[in-house]
């Protein structure tokens, strides 16, 4: 009989260290599964993800555990207020979270969205063959009118090539912020650039004229560096240029500095261009003019539409910023998790006996386990809404500039769209799930005996 009653009690240990090794693994899977689709943009995990929501309001709403889940959440709730001071933790910790990464994400959207607002699919840049940008690329004079009578470009009311030899020089410029030199764009341009490019209008000022040094500077390139102002002279390679008009062009030409290309060319005794902009001519035109290129065995270069080529100059800079915000977000939802899981159990523990009386009345485990879960995540939400807020007031639009792929300054606005604030909310919706998890379990398995003589 002893063996016999000793066998039911290791028998019985073991069943329940099953049925609790069950549970766990099934809460694990359930949050892992639940933050996968939190995170997984597919239209098949929001459809998996909005009926989850839907299924689990119906649950809370229409089930007896589920209202019961919704009466302990409430009373948690409601007690706030008293704990308020230790709930904030989690806020303020969250909201840290949403804000910085909500910023850097900003960064790079913002940045990618001027490179590809630059050019059109109307427009093509030809470049010489395996060139990635204008500042390792290289086109002879003699090239420049082979170019010009290629197929698939248009012509002029003169019926002139609407083409333009341009060529890129990296200049230094004092900044407003502090006065020390950093670089800047100066592009030497053709007398047709103005109709490739009509998005630029002149804000101030007059255009450069033909065989002048003279030079128009886009207006951020204007905000950013000193002495661009309409009338005054700035010296470039020993020479006085002097500063005509001021430029709108709404993408990454404001950032730059225009001026007639031979007049550039021979001040830094430039003997070739860089690059050939060129109006396609129709909706086969970039067709034509691939084909034409590719026939005539003079002309080793490549040709991309403007639109195209912009962008892909954005998407290493993008990939960068997005990642070290990704690094950094991370890491500071790890210490937001952290402040969860300690505010989450002192708010357990304080509330021992409310938890024990409200078992001890006939609540089971799974009501109080979501009721702590519906706390934590509205905290988090609160958290989260609060970051999205101040990323949104304190940083869209906010303008900054960083070294494009030409090594010159690019400025650019930040750019918090309501995709990065729904990809903010979605982070602090993450760390609350992962930061409620463990003290509501921990509630859920208290017994009531304990709790009431602890309390």
């Amino acid at each position: 009989m002893d063996a016999l009653r000793n066998w039911r009690d290791r028998s019985g240990l073991l069943n329940g260290l099953v049925r609790r090794l069950m549970l766990a693994w099934g809460f694990y899977a359930v949050l892992a599964t639940v933050i996968f689709l939190l995170f997984d943009n597919s239209l098949v995990a929001q459809i998996i993800l909005a009926t989850t929501v839907v299924l689990g309001t119906a649950w809370l709403l229409l089930t007896q555990r589920g209202r019961q889940a919704l009466i302990v959440a409430g009373v948690g709730i409601s007690s706030l207020p008293q704990r308020w001071g230790a709930s904030s933790v989690i806020v303020i910790g969250i909201a840290g979270v949403v804000g910085v990464l909500v910023a850097m994400l900003a960064m790079g959207e913002g940045f990618q969205n001027t490179l590809k607002q630059t050019g059109s699919d109307d427009t093509a840049i030809v470049l010489r063959g395996g060139s990635q940008a204008e500042t390792n690329s290289v086109i002879t004079r003699d090239q420049v009118p082979l170019i010009s009578a290629l197929a698939g470009i248009a012509k002029d009311g003169n019926g002139r090539a609407q083409v333009s030899p341009e060529l890129s020089q990296v200049i230094n410029l004092p900044t407003v912020s502090d006065g020390n030199d950093a670089n800047a764009q100066l592009r030497g341009v053709g007398s047709e650039a103005w109709s490739l490019r009509p998005n630029v209008k002149m804000v101030k000022g007059r255009k450069f004229g033909a065989g002048l040094r003279e030079l128009i500077a886009g207006q951020g390139a204007a905000k950013q560096f000193r002495g661009l102002e309409v009338g005054k002279q700035i010296e470039l390679a020993n020479q006085n240029w002097t500063v005509v008009g001021i430029f709108a062009a709404g993408d990454s030409h404001d950032s730059e500095l225009w001026a007639d290309g031979e007049v550039l060319a021979s001040t830094y005794q430039r003997t070739s261009f860089q690059s050939v902009t060129v109006k396609l001519a129709g909706k086969d035109g970039f067709k034509d003019l691939k084909k034409a290129l590719a026939a005539d065995p003079r002309l080793k270069l490549d040709v991309q539409t403007t639109h195209d080529y912009y962008a892909k100059q954005s998407e290493g800079l993008t990939k960068l910023i997005t990642a070290l915000g990704i690094v950094i977000g991370a890491i500071m939802a790890i210490g937001a998790v952290f402040g969860a899981l300690n505010t989450m159990y002192a708010a357990v523990a304080g509330r021992a006996r409310e938890i024990a009386t409200l078992r001890a009345l006939g609540f089971r485990s799974l009501p109080v386990v979501v009721a702590v879960m519906l706390e934590t995540m509205l905290l988090a939400l609160l958290g989260g809404l609060l970051g999205a807020v101040l990323a949104w007031l304190v940083f869209n639009g906010y303008q900054v500039s960083t070294l494009g792929s030409n090594f010159s300054q690019v400025v650019f606005q930040f750019k918090v769209s309501p995709e990065l604030l729904w990809n903010g909310l979605k982070w602090a919706l993450g760390i609350g799930l992962v930061g409620g998890l463990l003290p509501a379990l921990r509630a859920a398995r208290l017994p009531v005996t304990t709790a009431l003589r602890a309390a």
